[in-house]
């Protein structure tokens, strides 16, 4: 079932690889710059692991919901929940709220996800977690922009998908 609300938000590799070792598999500025522009004023629903990545949490001018299945965890700071569906009933009335990671989260809430926000890296990357693979027939391209990131040497583009109504 499609949830209206529902978007995510993610950086992956033309190979849908999106970390390593709980880590990014690339340092993109402008990408950061990007995902706080998105997401500021939302909520964020992430796995614990994606929260533990973070250098500073909670992330400012968001609301950071963090789904885990240990019953002991606490983040300050944070909205401590149990299951997808939880989430889905905290974010009920948002116009939208923010998937951002990590994988066994992006393949939860994938098959509900009304948009996506991609940041497009045309390189491969050897990688220990993969975003779901996306079949683009599925999708609308609303919005795209492409870059050059003279750093890493490599082309990525800023993707804005919408989910094609199922016929």
């Amino acid at each position: 079932m499609i949830h209206k609300n529902i978007s995510i938000i993610v950086a992956i590799a033309s190979n849908f690889a999106i970390g390593k070792n709980n880590g990014l598999l690339f340092h993109l500025p402008n990408d950061l710059k990007h995902f706080k522009e998105i997401t500021s004023g939302h909520s964020l629903i992430m796995g614990r692991n994606t929260l533990l990545s973070l250098p500073k949490w909670p992330l400012p001018n968001r609301r950071n919901i963090v789904i885990t299945d240990k019953k002991d965890d606490v983040f300050p700071g944070c909205e401590v929940l149990f299951s997808v569906n939880e989430a889905i009933e905290k974010v009920n009335n948002e116009t939208e709220a923010f998937v951002i990671g990590g994988g066994m989260v992006y393949r939860s809430f994938y098959p509900m996800a009304q948009k996506l926000y991609l940041t497009f890296v045309h390189k491969h990357f050897e990688a220990d977690i993969y975003f779901p693979e996306i079949d683009f027939t599925e999708w609308e391209e609303i919005m795209r922009d492409d870059f050059y990131d003279e750093n890493n040497g490599f082309n990525y583009s800023f993707l804005n998908l919408e989910r094609k109504p199922s016929l």
